[in-house]
């Protein structure tokens, strides 16, 4: 019975990841798989040229012997393996949206030839003679996922329906530090982990916000709040401006509409 170090051998590979690797030839009177291993397990050291021995391998090639490898290489101490449930992953995206307003927050200069008063359209965009056709602008976007392993008897029907149920819907209490009807959810995505009979699933949930605003100012009304997810939009008529003598269009009325349904989404099992 022995363990002998073949002539090719050893190998190795410098730099910040480097490696090696010892290989052997088994001899034994049996065909014990098990004791060959135990056999190149003592006989390969546990470090070479620095590196910490991380696997040592045996394969049969006949009876009585066996190829051997010992394997040498830096430790990945940042690695700590793929999440155990219970377990949370988050990301985040703040790319900004881009969205069609037809009124200025402010109205910074206007220019007209000598001896014209330009007509005052009340921080209206674009107005034409049939329309106010606004402009495209950049405005904030946040949206944010969170992935979670949750175990496996926490994901039953009742659960997915519920997570179908709130998907579309805005938030009714405070969430992620987002007041009531700022966070969008926009929905999940499920895998269970290890096969049909695994013990647990990785779920994805994805959200937007959209922040709640106060004290908005629009032409000549004052003090208009709007929740993040409701829809805002402006009612222009025509009215004649004395100085410019002229007719214009201006907004009359200013709508706040409720396009989302309020959910619970202490419901979707991931806390507030």
């Amino acid at each position: 019975m022995a363990v002998v170090e073949k002539f090719n051998s050893p190998a190795y590979t410098s730099g910040p990841n480097a490696s090696g690797e010892r290989r052997y030839g088994i001899i034994r009177s049996d065909n014990d798989d098990d004791a060959a291993h135990a056999e190149l397990l003592a006989a390969a050291p546990e470090t070479f040229n620095g590196l910490p021995r991380l696997d040592v391998r045996t394969e049969p090639i006949g009876p009585g012997l066996w190829d051997g490898e010992a394997i040498y290489g830096v430790v990945n101490v940042n690695y700590s393996g793929p999440p155990e449930t219970g377990q949370s992953v988050y990301s985040f995206d703040t790319g900004g949206a881009t969205q069609r307003i037809t009124q200025s927050k402010e109205t910074m200069a206007v220019h007209a030839p000598a001896g014209v008063t330009a007509p005052d359209f009340k921080g209206a965009i674009n107005v034409t003679a049939d329309s106010v056709e606004g402009v495209d602008v950049t405005i904030p976007a946040y949206e944010f996922s969170e992935t979670h392993y949750l175990a496996n008897a926490a994901v039953d029907s009742a659960f997915r329906t519920n997570v179908a149920n709130l998907t579309g819907k805005v938030n009714d209490a405070t969430f992620r530090g987002f007041a009531a009807g700022e966070v969008l959810f926009r929905g999940a995505s499920g895998t269970k982990r290890g096969g049909p009979d695994g013990d647990d699933w990785e779920l994805s949930f994805r959200f937007s916000v959209s922040r709640n605003v106060t004290g908005l100012t629009i032409g000549d009304m004052t003090d208009i709040d709007k929740g993040g997810w409701e829809y805002l939009w402006v009612r222009y008529a025509e009215e004649v401006d004395d100085d410019a003598d002229a007719v214009v269009k201006r907004p009359i009325a200013v709508f706040i509409e409720r396009v989302y349904d309020e959910g619970d989404f202490s419901e979707l099992g991931i806390g507030a």
